[in-house]
């Protein structure tokens, strides 16, 4: 059984590797949730003068890590007693994309985003309350209210344009069908 890992036959040339000493944070929770801070033994105070507390962790953190430029060892010790350790690694840059000179074609999708839906309501009587009831052609699915009734909206931009259209109400439990024009 092999318990070291593979072998790399080139360097890591990964600008994100961390280095081989870490900087070691030592955050220690104290019972009314302050926290004190050091970074290799030396203390790291708050910018504004007051105590760093568990809301302000994060900021703590990107104060020490220079917004994740810098990698670290971090141990956070509870005051029940109970230790954490994490290292925290540096973010990759982000690339700026330059803008496109030539403009994007529009898409189906993007005009279909920008559309107003156009509806109509088709309803018919006779299906069991709470059965699902089909809609055709098939463009969704409604379920029949207390009182047996169904309801469905029809996004009309959804349908080919030119002809007239029917739409089929159909419960599957009680068999009702029922065919509605759309107007």
């Amino acid at each position: 059984m092999n318990l070291t890992g593979p072998r790399r036959s080139t360097p890591n040339d990964d600008e994100t590797t961390a280095p081989v000493e870490l900087p070691h944070v030592l955050v220690t929770v104290a019972d009314d949730g302050t926290l004190t801070a050091t970074v290799d033994g030396t203390p790291f105070p708050s910018p504004d003068a007051g105590a760093w507390t568990r809301a302000t962790f994060g900021p703590l953190m990107d104060a020490i890590t220079q917004d994740r430029t810098i990698a670290v060892r971090v141990e956070v010790r509870e005051c029940d007693g109970s230790v954490f350790t994490d290292i925290l690694r540096t973010r990759k840059p982000r690339r700026a994309v330059a803008p496109s000179e030539t403009p994007v074609p529009e898409t189906r999708r993007s005009r279909h985003a920008r559309r107003v839906p156009r509806l109509a309501e088709v309803t018919a009587d006779g299906f069991v309350p709470g059965e699902d009831v089909a809609v055709a052609t098939i463009v969704s699915h409604t379920d029949a209210t207390g009182t047996g009734e169904a309801r469905a909206l029809i996004d009309l931009g959804d349908l080919p344009d030119g002809s007239t259209h029917e739409v089929i109400l159909f419960g599957r439990i009680s068999g009702t069908l029922a065919v509605r024009r759309l107007t």
